[in-house]
């Protein structure tokens, strides 16, 4: 009889002990959870929205955007002396006409990077490397003013200003010289873009004479809009110049014309 008490007792420790083993495991086990930290340092740079690819940029789309930044590249060629056709081919190359991510969502045109002492609103953009800083405007015609006094007030560009106004290759290749890109074609870029476009005319645009007044690109300077029924013969004529003045100044390879077009009369 005592034998069996004994017994029971063995057994009625053991399965008390291992039952409180269990427990103090399923304790153990809840105390190791750990909470995610809150990070310390949250980036108060923005990183760009992210958009769909746009679609591929056409020649009317380009021809558009030239046509709608020309007056102010002309005006900020008298005002710092920068190349009217420079600005404006950085403007088609940097900017994709307008259509790129970064130009839609900052309006920045020239992919101006922050850089020390930029003090303005600025987004992060994937370029050279991952997440770099980018400046940001309201509006695009800030990002135009911004490039020229970029170009000014920097040693580094100030070799370029020897140069003509009107001597934009040489601007070209300076720039890349500069450091502004990484692309080694970058030059030919810019050339081929004013070539293409016969940006180099607007170099030679001449503004009104009357103070902080500018006409529009179709009146700038001695321009003349094509009309329905014009030809070269008839302008060339009515403004007393010659057929091949006309086609020179124009870089015209024949002498066709379009309706709305605006040709260099000197």
């Amino acid at each position: 009889m005592r034998l069996k008490i004994s017994l029971v007792l063995i057994i009625s420790t053991l399965v008390l002990t291992s039952c409180g083993s269990k427990k103090r495991v399923v304790n153990s086990n809840r105390k190791q959870v750990v909470l995610e930290k809150t990070p310390e340092n949250v980036p108060d740079i923005p990183q760009l929205e992210q958009v769909k690819k746009v679609r591929k940029t056409t020649t009317n789309h380009t021809v558009a955007y030239i046509e709608k930044y020309a007056p102010i590249a002309v005006r900020k060629m008298y005002e710092y002396n920068i190349p009217a056709s420079i600005t404006l081919a950085q403007g088609v190359l940097e900017s994709g006409s307008g259509r790129s991510p970064l130009a839609i969502r900052s309006n920045n045109h020239f992919g101006i990077k922050c850089h020390r002492g930029w003090k303005g609103k600025r987004v992060t953009h994937d370029d050279d490397e991952k997440g770099e800083c980018f400046r940001k405007y309201k509006y695009p015609e800030t990002s135009y003013e911004d490039h020229s006094k970029f170009l000014t007030s920097r040693k580094r560009y100030a070799s370029l200003f020897k140069y003509k106004h009107t001597n934009y290759k040489a601007w070209a290749y300076g720039l890349r010289r500069a450091g502004y890109a990484t692309d080694r074609r970058y030059p030919q870029k810019l050339i081929g873009i004013i070539k293409k476009y016969n940006l180099s005319k607007y170099d030679y645009m001449k503004l009104p004479k009357k103070k902080n007044k500018y006409t529009p690109v179709k009146t700038v300077g001695n321009y003349y809009k094509v009309k329905k029924g014009d030809t070269l013969f008839s302008i060339a004529r009515k403004f007393d110049v010659s057929v091949k003045q006309l086609k020179e100044v124009n870089g015209l390879k024949d002498n066709t014309i379009s309706i709305g077009q605006h040709l260099l009369l000197q």
